[in-house]
Parts: C-alpha cells; structure tokens; sequence
C-alpha cells in the first residue's frame, strides 16, 4: 500500500504541475501562447504519461472522483478509498506548491489571476453560472469514468488504455475550460485554491460534489452494461 499511495502522491503532483503549469505558464506567453487547445492537451499527456509509468502500481486514478468511480464500477475496494484520496490530494497540493515557487519568480506575478483555480459565475472564464458548471462537471466526469473503465476492460486491446484516458481528458478539458477551467478532478482543484484563498475556497464545493457524482455514476453505468464483471486490471492493461 505504501507504494501504491507514492505513486497516486508522485503522479497527482505531476498532474498539476503540468497541467496547471501549462496554464499558469504557458497559456497566454506572449506571442508563443499554447492556449485552452495547449492546455487541454497538457492535462491529458500527464495522465497518459503517468498511466504508463505507474498504471501497474496504483493504477494511476490520480483523482478521487476516479477511485471512486473505480469503486463504483466494482473495480476498486471501498476500504482504500480514504488512502488514495488522501494521497492524491497531498499530491496535487504538492505540485501546485512547485508550481507557485516557479511561478513566483517571475515579476509579473499574482495570484489574483487565478492561479489555474475553478470556477462558476464571475468566475468562470465564460462567465457561466452555478448550474452550468454543476451539469458539465458531472457529466464529463461521468464520460471520464465511463472511458475508463471500458479502456480498463478485460476484454479492451491490451496495453492501450492510457491512450484513450489520455485523449479522453484531453477533449474533455477541450469542451468545459470555458466553462469550470475544468475540474473533473477534486485533487486537482483543491491544490490551486489553497494558494488563492477566497473565492476559489468558497466555491470549492463544486468541484467536489459534481466530479464525485459524475463519476459515481459513470462507473456504476458501464458495470450496469457490461455484458460481464472483469476482473480488475491495471489502466496499462497488465494483468
């Protein structure tokens, strides 16, 4: 078990430090900017990266709302629930701390501008309101799990699965970052809101609620329409 939570702790780090890296830094860079498609594609490389490095591990869920999709979907055992979340979040607070030692060191800095936060209403980076981000949270989450666990499938083409979770992460952060910045990742939004206080606690909730639910159910449909119960693999498709 030890192992297995240095590797959700090392792999949610990487997370956010690239992917909110990406955005903190490298969004908007003058002139050279990679923008929300810049973003999105960083987002998913660091799972698809992870998911081969540490897939056979811990099975690289490097979110809470995934190990408990995983749970869900009978994929994953209640009782290590608490350990993985725990790690996990410790991890993304880990790398959005390197993240902010990075990003400090440039003069122009200030955490005013969001620090790669989720948001709703004026915070939002399109302005959209609470229910808005509450649907396209539980519903990507929802494709997120569902993705995975039928890319996890005994019977999925072996040694693929992180491919597909990788793109899968990718086109959702694609559709919802004018909407939330996406979350679907409560490890994820944690670690950012910590360093912005404020608002970015406050509505914090959200991005709990809706990704738990979401994946929640994802996993629960895909076992409900799965013609059988595989036994759980790793996400790199190892047995």
């Amino acid at each position: 078990m030890g192992k297995r939570l240095a590797a959700e702790f090392i792999g949610t780090l990487w997370l956010v430090l690239g992917g909110c890296g990406s955005a903190v830094l490298a969004a908007a860079f003058p002139e050279l900017g990679i923008g929300f498609a810049g973003v999105s594609l960083a987002f998913g490389l660091t799972v698809l990266t992870m998911a081969f490095a540490i897939g056979h591990v811990s099975g690289c869920h490097l979110n809470p709302a995934v190990s408990v999709g995983l749970w869900a979907g009978g994929r994953f055992p209640a009782g290590d629930l608490l350990p993985y979340i725990v790690a996990q979040v410790l991890g993304g607070i880990a790398g959005a701390g390197i993240l902010y030692i990075i990003a400090s060191g440039h003069a122009g800095f200030d955490l005013s501008g969001g620090f790669a936060s989720n948001g709703y209403g004026d915070h939002s980076p399109g302005g959209y309101s609470l229910t808005a981000a509450l649907v396209c949270e539980v519903v990507m989450t929802f494709a997120f799990l569902f993705v995975i666990m039928g890319a996890t499938h005994g019977q999925a083409p072996k040694g693929f699965a992180p491919i597909a979770i990788g793109l899968c992460l990718t086109l959702i952060h694609l559709i919802s970052i004018p909407v939330t910045n996406t979350s679907v990742n409560p490890a994820r939004s944690t670690a950012p809101a910590i360093f912005v206080g404020g608002w970015a606690l406050a509505q914090l909730w959200l991005f709990w609620v809706a990704p738990l639910v979401g994946g929640a159910l994802g996993g629960f449909v895909y076992r409900w329409i799965s013609d059988d119960r595989p036994v759980p693999v790793a996400v790199t498709g190892e047995n």
